[in-house]
């Protein structure tokens, strides 16, 4: 059994080795097969490289060629035309970098807008609401505005009655009194030192606001002391301040409607003219910041009035001023100019209107449109001023000045006050009345009408009307005697009329006193002259002038007699007496 079993395996390593041989045959076989092709491959390289070879010398032939052929063929023209390209380009490349940083500056800009804008429209919308806001507030204001200026007008109507009722009951016609101190010419020159003490000693004094006490004393008799009365007495050394403190309130009831005068009564020398118009240097008013002090009524009363104007709307009102004089019983316009412009007076005449007012035809009117303005007319005026020296006075005036301011008002409705019925109209009605009101409407309120250019300025034209009062500033001359003055020749004459013309206005306002049916206001030019600003619901402040020296005791005596008649002129407390009048003299 173990014999077979080696031939066995013998046989299949036999078969195994033969298998090994043919295959390796095979393989003998694929690598002679495989070298013949290589050697094909490599005769058809060697084939190909040197065809390759050719291929390029020709190529390199032909590029020489070509570049010989190229450098032929050029010229300037094409080479110029290669850097034109090229300097094209490098543009084009630049403009094509711009634009892109352009776009890109465009793009960054647009959404900077974009956020203002944003930004903007949010902010309108809360100015929007804001302003909503805003308007509910205004209209409540407006309605709050409009109560209360009803209100206003209510108590402005109370206070105006008020004040006129106070007015009235201390009198249409009041009287004040001041007593100026002693001056060097009260001494008596020519006369023994005894006689020159006696005339300078003090007999007049203030015993308080409303009491003067006059020591009357006559040689060989008791001395009597006497009392007067009167609204108000001023000291020797009380201001100008405190006496137009008293006056002030009479120019309210000038712009409520009522005519006002303020007259200056004495003898020369007495202070009237210091009161009236302050310290004059060389006929013209001072007016300086120191002496502003010592202004007198008339600049002041000035400066008070364009200050309670200025309260109005504009163009809603013009004041025009006339300056005259009354000498020896005629007028004169002391701001009438002649053919050159020079200023000279011009007689005029006083007539009485068919209202029953009187007017002066032809008289200079100036308009004026603050105090400064109306003093330089004064201060003309003052120039023309007839004066002459006395035994009193070395500059006593010899005629009675007359200041008047004719004030026209332009009121609207019923309430003597403009009520607008909202902003838009008031400017519309504020620009007419500037414009018609000053250039056109003086002489007749109705022409307004025919510029009213809507339904609303027609009807509120139609609503105004003017108000014209008057306030007269009067310094009158010298109430003294003739045996006083010591005066002769013409300068007597002028004595005369003075006191005629004194006697006039006592006569006047003791027919006023006594509620006679006529005033016999035509008796002299001075009383016609201020017919319309003494009597009836006219307002006239008396301001009694006197010195306290005994020398001047009688002309003193006689004009606080004056005084006392004139206070007397008042509603419900009517006293017949005789008024006591200017002394003619022997």
């Amino acid at each position: 059994m173990r014999p077979r079993r080696g031939l066995d395996s013998s046989s299949v390593w036999a078969q195994r080795v033969r298998q090994l041989e043919q295959r390796l045959r095979t393989k003998e076989e694929r690598i002679v097969v495989l070298e013949t092709e290589n050697a094909v491959l490599h005769l058809k390289l060697a084939e190909y490289q040197g065809l390759a070879g050719r291929c390029t010398s020709e190529v390199l032939q032909l590029y020489a060629a070509h570049g010989q052929q190229m450098k032929f063929q050029r010229s300037s023209a094409v080479t110029q035309l290669h850097v034109a390209i090229k300097r094209l380009k490098q543009d084009l490349k630049s403009l094509h970098s711009f634009a892109l940083e352009l776009s890109k500056d465009f793009q960054r800009q647009s959404k900077t807008c974009l956020y203002q804008v944003l930004a903007a429209v949010q902010g309108i919308q809360l100015q929007n609401e804001a302003m909503q806001m805003f308007q509910i507030k205004a209209f409540d204001l407006e309605q709050s505005l409009q109560e209360v200026t009803e209100r206003y007008e209510k108590e402005k109507q109370k206070r105006k009655a008020l004040h006129n009722s106070l007015i009235e009951l201390r009198g249409n016609i009041r009287v004040h009194c001041r007593i100026r101190p002693l001056l060097p010419f009260d001494d008596a020159a020519g006369h023994s030192q005894d006689r020159q003490r006696s005339f300078s000693e003090k007999v007049a004094y203030a015993a308080d606001d409303e009491t003067i006490l006059v020591k009357c004393s006559r040689p060989g008799h008791a001395s009597v002391n006497k009392t007067f009365q009167f609204e108000r007495v001023y000291n020797d050394l009380e201001s100008q301040d405190a006496i137009f403190a008293d006056v002030a309130p009479l120019l309210t009831s000038l712009l409520d409607g009522y005519n006002v005068c303020i007259m200056a009564y004495g003898q020369t020398g007495s202070g009237k003219t210091y009161t009236m118009l302050g310290p004059q240097l060389e006929g013209n008013l001072a007016f300086t910041t120191e002496e502003e002090s010592e202004l007198g009524i008339i600049p002041r009363a000035t400066q008070e009035v364009f200050r309670l104007l200025s309260e109005k709307p504009p163009g809603s009102y013009w004041v025009e001023v006339s300056v005259v004089e009354v000498y020896n019983n005629e007028i004169f316009d002391l701001l009438a100019k002649d053919s050159c412009g020079k200023v000279f007076g011009i007689k005029r005449d006083v007539v009485t209107t068919r209202e029953g007012k009187s007017d002066v035809p032809l008289l200079t009117h100036e308009t004026v449109e603050n105090a400064s303005e109306f003093l330089h007319l004064v201060n003309k005026g003052l120039h023309l001023r007839v004066t002459h020296p006395t035994l009193v006075h070395a500059h006593s005036s010899r005629s009675h000045l007359v200041v008047t301011l004719n004030i026209t008002t332009v009121v609207f409705g019923d309430n003597f006050g403009i009520l607008w019925e909202d902003e838009q109209t008031s400017q519309r009605i504020n620009k007419e009345a500037s414009f018609t009101f000053t250039q056109k409407m003086r002489d007749n309120i109705s022409t307004s009408s025919s510029r009213a250019s809507s339904p609303v300025q027609l009807e509120a034209t139609e609503k105004m009307k003017q108000v014209k009062t008057r306030l007269q500033l009067v310094d009158l001359a010298g109430s003294e005697c003739v045996g006083m003055s010591g005066v002769t020749g013409a300068a007597l004459r002028e004595t005369s009329f003075i006191n005629r013309s004194l006697s006039a206005l006592a006569d006047v306002l003791g027919a006023i006193a006594e509620q006679r049916a006529h005033i016999p206001y035509r008796n002299s030019k001075l009383t016609h002259l201020l017919q319309d600003s003494v009597g009836g619901d006219a307002k006239l402040l008396v301001m009694l002038c006197i010195s306290p020296g005994q020398k001047y005791l009688t002309e003193s005596m006689q004009s606080l007699g004056f005084g006392t008649r004139a206070r007397q002129v008042q509603r419900g407390q009517v006293k017949k007496k005789n008024f006591p009048v200017p002394s003619k003299g022997k």
